[in-house]
């Protein structure tokens, strides 16, 4: 089992820019593609970004893609989301989960493992 911790999270304008964190405490880091999801009030969990277990490969939803960028530290156990540019839709909890098989997905049931989430909240 892999725990996971989200941080990073808080309030900020649109236009601004944040940067999530989340620490992973398990042996093998690198064995796991990580995603992150979101969550808005009264809306389901819906996919936001997901990273292969080096890094060498991205995915993004639409509604984020150039927006924001997913990024992992295997050295520190550590995957991250830089997302600028932020929209009030973007507000929502956020969750970083890991994956116990190879590749990239999209579905929250393809992913094991999940942290307890951070909240963002983009003011107009």
């Amino acid at each position: 089992q892999v725990q996971l911790v989200e941080s990073g999270g808080g309030l900020v304008q649109a236009g601004g820019s944040l940067r999530l964190s989340c620490a992973a405490s398990v042996r093998t880091f690198s064995n796991y593609p990580m995603a992150w999801f979101r969550q808005a009030p009264g809306k389901e969990r819906e996919f936001v970004a997901a990273i292969t277990r080096y890094g060498g490969s991205t995915d993004y939803a639409d509604s984020v893609k150039g927006r924001f960028t997913i990024s992992r530290d295997n050295a520190k156990n550590t995957v991250f989301l830089q997302m600028n540019s932020l929209k009030p839709d973007d507000t929502a909890v956020y969750y970083c989960a890991a994956r116990r098989y190879f590749g990239l997905g999209r579905g929250t049931s393809e992913y094991n493992d999940w942290g307890q989430g951070t909240q963002v909240t983009v003011s107009s």
